[in-house]
């Protein structure tokens, strides 16, 4: 029997390390694990939700570059809702507000970071 994959953590390309985990600790609730001292790269997380965070010089070898798109798949609608409202208000850039789309069975409301890298938070219902 295949072992199941872990968690996949996303990374973030950012353009000002101290401003971005500013961002994601003050708007959006994560908690800075390690990174602040230098290297390129921090981990922000919340929950089961990892995020490596990088600067410019950290991605120069692979060439990736913002924006970039990450999906948080929450339980239920109600979840959504409420984080909505939470990062709404600590300041968060909301772009989309919660909707239900039936044509995809997504109840989902769409942030954005200081980079323009964009946030997706849905239910599948």
């Amino acid at each position: 029997m295949q072992k199941p994959f872990p968690a996949v953590v996303t990374e973030i390309p950012v353009s000002d390390m101290a401003v971005a985990l500013s961002y994601y600790e003050q708007c959006l609730g994560f908690t800075v694990d390690w990174g602040r001292e230098g290297g390129g790269i921090a981990q922000v997380s919340q929950g089961q939700c990892r995020l490596f965070l990088t600067d410019t010089a950290f991605r120069e070898y692979f060439r990736n570059a913002p924006p970039v798109v990450a999906w948080f798949n929450l339980d239920s609608k109600e979840e959504v809702d409420a984080l909505h409202a939470r990062w709404l208000a600590a300041g968060a850039r909301i772009t989309h507000a919660p909707e239900s789309k039936s044509w995809s069975r997504l109840h989902e409301f769409v942030a954005e970071d200081r980079d323009g890298n964009v946030i997706r938070v849905f239910y599948n219902f």
